[in-house]
């Protein structure tokens, strides 16, 4: 099994080949999006943050920014800061341009304001994307995909049909040799014992029960019951009555291969193979950190519809309700009700989402894509000051 894609000088493979604008900060935004805009396959990052963060939630951000910028997805990088934010802009583009892909700078406050910093973002983008537009696309074997799985707005038929299938699909990749990464902790708390059987050694089991532990204490110190957002009101709408419940549907997408580790929020994989990071549940910010992780496709089911997509990366979302898939059709790629109906099995969709994956990486469109959707969100972990 094989795909088209991109070969970075890291020796990492991409399924797309975009030059990036990131902002290091909010401040920087607007001249990002300015620059992006006059440049074809140029995408800017919505960064929120970047000021005044101090601590771990200081370097989350820098860390989360670092890794975005390597992805393999991204073939060149500019890297626009305002120039007095707590984000360190060298340190930003230095650690990027470690994966040998071309990094440019622009600093708004060096460069006199946002007309002629957006003029001189303007002039270093089209250089560089004019650089990238020679790297050829070249065949590759699928297990250099890396796959992100993701779930929201779930609901009784996503536990049922749509999450197993992804872990159809998620154990042919990771057999094949390729990487998958399930997230969001808050989503399979209560379930954490049944991960922790699958993990490749001890150690990497008493990181999943201890990851799910920090999160109950931290909703503990915070004063507030998990349980006021896990399950949402949309969820409990959809038919999920607890979030044991909610939990057991979200870990079918890890499907059944051995769990080689788990990850920070945003962590590159060392090795191939099923990873868990932790991430939050919201939807977004958990993405941005597999993203940031180096998954290059991302899978999203969804009981009760979204519209979903990333600046970065093909994001194929997937639903078992038929009614969903028929007022949502626009956004969403793979009709999984069949298996609701007893027409198909969970594991002869698996195969069709797999073959949608390799149709993906090689270049279709998935519906975010196609509409534009470039939703985009780093976790903070802290409060600003």
């Amino acid at each position: 099994m094989k795909f088209t894609g991109y070969l970075r000088p890291d020796g990492k493979v991409g399924v797309r080949n975009y030059l990036a604008i990131i902002p290091t900060s909010v401040c920087a935004g607007v001249v990002a999006s300015n620059i992006a805009s006059q440049i074809p396959k140029a995408v800017a990052l919505p960064n929120q943050h970047g000021c005044c963060q101090i601590g771990a939630d200081h370097d989350q951000t820098v860390n989360t920014l670092i890794g975005l910028g390597k992805n393999p997805n991204i073939g060149a990088v500019l890297v626009v800061g305002l120039g007095c934010e707590g984000v360190p802009i060298t340190k930003v583009a230095e650690e990027i341009s470690k994966t040998g892909k071309t990094v440019e700078v622009v600093i708004i406050q060096e460069a006199g304001g946002t007309l002629k910093a957006t003029a001189e973002g303007v002039q270093k983008a089209s250089r560089i994307a004019r650089e990238i537009s020679l790297i050829k696309p070249q065949e590759f074997p699928v297990s250099e995909l890396s796959l992100a799985v993701e779930c929201g707005g779930s609901d009784f038929t996503s536990g049922l049909a749509s999450n197993p299938v992804v872990g159809i699909a998620s154990d042919i990749l990771v057999k094949a040799g390729g990487t998958s990464i399930l997230s969001e902790t808050t989503e399979f708390i209560g379930a954490e014992h049944i991960l922790a059987k699958r993990g490749k050694s001890t150690e990497v089991g008493e990181k999943i029960f201890k990851i799910v532990n920090d999160c109950e204490q931290k909703a503990k110190l915070l004063n507030v019951d998990i349980r006021g957002g896990q399950p949402t009101p949309g969820n409990i709408q959809g038919g999920i009555s607890s979030i044991e419940e909610k939990s057991l549907g979200c870990i079918y997408k890890a499907g059944s291969a051995p769990i080689e580790g788990v990850l920070a929020y945003g962590e590159i994989p060392q090795e191939k193979g099923l990873y868990v990071m932790d991430t939050p549940g919201q939807d977004i910010e958990s993405i941005t950190g597999m993203l940031a992780g180096g998954a290059t496709v991302v899978i999203f089911t969804t009981g009760r519809g979204t519209p979903t997509g990333s600046p970065i990366a093909p994001v194929i979302k997937i639903t078992a309700n038929a009614d969903t898939y028929s007022m949502m059709s626009d956004n969403i790629d793979l009709d999984a009700s069949d298996i609701i109906q007893g027409v198909k099995s969970i594991e002869e969709v698996g195969q069709e989402l797999f073959q949608e994956i390799l149709d993906v990486a090689n270049g279709k469109l998935t519906k975010a894509e196609s509409l534009g959707h470039h939703e985009f969100g780093i976790y903070k972990i802290a409060p600003t000051f």
